[in-house]
């Protein structure tokens, strides 16, 4: 028997993921990756997403473009995920309809074997009656507001957690019920170097994700005015650095999923320029084993969760101090970068979500 049917007897398991991103857009998250691997293990799961409300449409916060590529209705992927992605008047928890609710419109049955929400924002009372086994994914830290206060009425409610760092976990103070701490991971194959020969590479640095408060423009702009000779590639969706950037910055907005490993192939560094935004040190970057994996060295500003590891290519700096001397280790180490791609090898999706199965299924309804 399977892991995906040991929590169901000898029927698949039904699994669902209650997550912040659907992924229709630009970027693949953790419980995307989770999702796909359980359903070609033989489990029957369903991925709801954060609603999207008429509130969001009409501030533009959704554009029209991107909307148009979101099914309205439930829709199975081609990894065999059940995706529905609610369309609401108001925004969650305002006023949505609860979790169960949305399910019963899509015609989806509740008893679920298990239930994952790393979205605060879709609790309510509906979701602990839809399993004996809810777990909390924590990915990011919440130290106060909306997210905090619902994030505390989860962990009075669910039978386990599975953060994705340690700083995340300890973020969540004193906890009652089990706990694993399982970091992101990577899309090992895809990633994967087209050869397996020692080739030279552009000498140029690629960062390919959010550009939100948490990405440090600054660092991106001294880099590239110290080393004019470097093309530095920023692809993501709202690009807004504060001043013009130099001629070498070259801004590409959002990359399809799909699209990324080729666009990394075309670099020797990946870049993790993390702002000293103190949410920064939650992160666990599903970009660093990205990069690793496409046989990229990499350069990050460090965190508790990214340290220096020189052998796997991996450089770190701690401020503008070092930051220069960081980005020249990079750039010279080998390319592409075996070790990086061996190592990464380790925090494929399977590895993950076999840790998640063994949790999951160990943990007990804490009302029994």
């Amino acid at each position: 028997m399977t892991d995906a049917a040991a929590g169901a007897g000898t029927r698949p398991a039904r699994i669902l993921f209650l997550s912040h991103s659907h992924p229709f857009g630009a970027f693949r998250v953790g419980s995307h990756h989770y999702a796909r691997v359980l359903s070609e293990r033989g489990a029957d799961v369903v991925h709801l997403s954060t609603p999207i409300s008429l509130i969001h449409r009409l501030t533009g916060r959704v554009d029209r473009q991107h909307l148009a590529g979101v099914p309205r209705r439930a829709r199975r992927d081609d990894d065999g995920v059940l995706q529905v992605v609610p369309r609401t008047i108001l925004p969650a928890p305002v006023g949505a309809p609860s979790v169960a609710r949305m399910l019963q419109r899509e015609g989806i049955a509740a008893g679920f074997d298990a239930v994952l929400i790393d979205q605060p924002l879709l609790w309510d009372g509906s979701v602990r009656s839809l399993s004996n086994r809810v777990i909390y994914r924590p990915t990011d830290l919440y130290p106060g507001g909306l997210k905090h206060a619902l994030q505390r009425r989860i962990l009075a409610e669910v039978d386990g957690v599975i953060a994705t760092s340690d700083e995340v976990l300890r973020g969540l103070g004193a906890l009652s019920v089990p706990s694993l701490v399982l970091g992101n991971g990577a899309e090992v194959a895809r990633f994967a170097p087209q050869t397996a020969e020692d080739r030279s590479r552009m000498a140029r640095c690629v960062y390919v994700g959010a550009l939100d408060d948490r990405f440090d423009w600054e660092r991106v702009e001294a880099w590239a005015r110290a080393r004019p000779d470097i093309g530095f590639v920023i692809a993501g969706p709202d690009a807004r650095p504060p001043r013009p950037v130099p001629a070498n910055v070259e801004i590409i907005g959002p990359v399809p999923y799909a699209e990324v490993p080729a666009l990394l192939h075309t670099a020797r560094v990946g870049l993790l320029p993390l702002s000293d935004s103190p949410l920064n040190a939650g992160r666990s970057p599903m970009k660093l084993y990205e990069y690793l994996a496409a046989g990229l060295a990499v350069v990050a500003r460090e965190t508790p969760g990214i340290r220096t590891s020189s052998d796997l290519g991996i450089e770190v700096y701690t401020d503008g101090s070092d930051a220069d001397a960081a980005l020249e280790r990079a750039l010279g180490h080998p390319s592409p970068n075996h070790a990086g791609v061996h190592a990464a090898s380790s925090a494929s999706w399977e590895r993950k979500t076999d840790s998640l199965e063994d949790f999951v299924w160990s943990v007990k309804d804490r009302r029994a």
